[in-house]
């Protein structure tokens, strides 16, 4: 396994300056995915770590080797194409042999490695099929035994799932995962859809305009995000603006908004009168109980302006009396009408504190 880090680099065509000091430390055998928008620098990132690009400036180290002016196939890196990139006129086993054949593998060897790789990604018996005698997923799987074939230091997939449908695309982001985890291969993982990242990744990279907004665990960037830009992009959120009128110590602060007073949980150090907005997720909030008291901090009123059925969620849309709208999601099986008056609340854990 080999440790990979990205230092200050920095990447422009013409006058558009795409990666800016861009930095970043991935552990060996960690799957880390850079997630973010079109155009916000992900897919130049990962060239540049592949060779395909070179930097303006700043390094790359494949563990302490310097690699940012060695070719592609001087690398020892895996890739795993959104096309697929597959040979049509050869079988699966050529495939594979391909790369392996470049490298001067010998022939019992070549045996072996195709055999077991197979056997890795559930296609023994497929070593004589033709790339159009396969299905989409089955096609992908190749594609990632090819990468896996050469026993690489680094693996780099760009999108790899976004010409399958719904279904399978979800099934082969558990397979990935898993793959990824009984190998134990450093890898690099390109996606604009946060679920995928959510899923398969031990860190995930957010980046927006050539700059790395957050780098953390999926959970903490889905929960604690560093900015609103970061918790719109990363699901879906209500976000309520307000005053700190408390500092409560550590984490824990009282906020005082329109809708009402508010305890929270933000990065400690904010100051008493600092503008902040309060995040909340919609699944983070209930409906408050008929017997619970109606007074106290975070609990909310509104009317419903809509309710939408989706199976096991009803996605409730609330006015409160600010004129504010928040998203809430609450059972499918919870019956409510427009207009009805409703009361919310959420804990104070499931609020945070975002820089106004």
């Amino acid at each position: 396994m080999t440790a990979l880090t990205i230092d200050r680099v920095n990447k422009r065509y013409g006058q558009l300056h795409i990666l800016k000091d861009i930095s970043i430390a991935i552990r060996e055998g960690e799957f880390i995915s850079l997630l973010g928008p079109s155009g916000c620098g992900k897919t130049t990132t990962l060239r540049c770590i592949a060779g395909f690009e070179r930097p303006d400036s700043g390094r790359i180290l494949f563990g302490t080797r310097d690699v940012t002016a060695a070719l592609p196939e001087k690398r020892d890196i895996g890739m795993v194409f959104q096309s697929y990139a597959l040979f049509p006129h050869m079988t699966v086993a050529e495939n594979l042999a391909f790369g392996l054949e470049a490298r001067k593998i010998a022939p019992d060897e070549r045996k072996r490695r195709i055999g077991e790789v197979l056997s890795m990604v559930r296609l023994e018996g497929y070593e004589q099929r033709f790339p159009r005698e396969l299905s989409g997923g089955q096609q992908q799987r190749v594609a990632l035994a090819r990468a896996l074939v050469i026993e690489p230091s680094v693996l780099l997939l760009d999108e790899p799932l976004a010409n399958l449908d719904a279904t399978l695309r979800d099934e082969m982001r558990f397979f990935i995962r898993d793959l990824q985890q009984r190998v134990g291969i450093t890898s690099v993982y390109v996606t604009h859809d946060q679920s995928e990242a959510m899923v398969m990744s031990d860190r995930i990279v957010v980046m927006n305009a050539g700059e790395i907004d957050q780098l953390g665990a999926p959970r903490e960037i889905y929960e604690r995000p560093a900015s609103a830009r970061v918790a719109d992009f990363i699901g879906r959120s209500n976000t309520l603006q307000g005053e700190i009128a408390e500092a409560l110590g550590g984490e824990s602060y009282r906020i005082a908004t329109s809708s009402g007073a508010i305890g929270a949980e933000g990065p400690s150090g904010l100051s008493v009168g600092a503008k902040v907005q309060v995040m909340i997720r919609p699944e983070n909030i209930r409906i408050a109980d008929t017997g619970e008291a109606r007074h106290g901090d975070n609990l909310i009123s509104g009317s419903v302006v809509k309710s939408i059925y989706q199976g096991n969620a009803n996605q409730l849309s609330i006015r409160l009396a600010s004129g504010d709208e928040m998203a809430v999601d609450v059972s499918g099986r919870t019956l409510i009408e427009p207009d009805a008056a409703i009361s919310l609340r959420f804990a104070p854990g499931d609020a945070w504190l975002l820089a106004s």
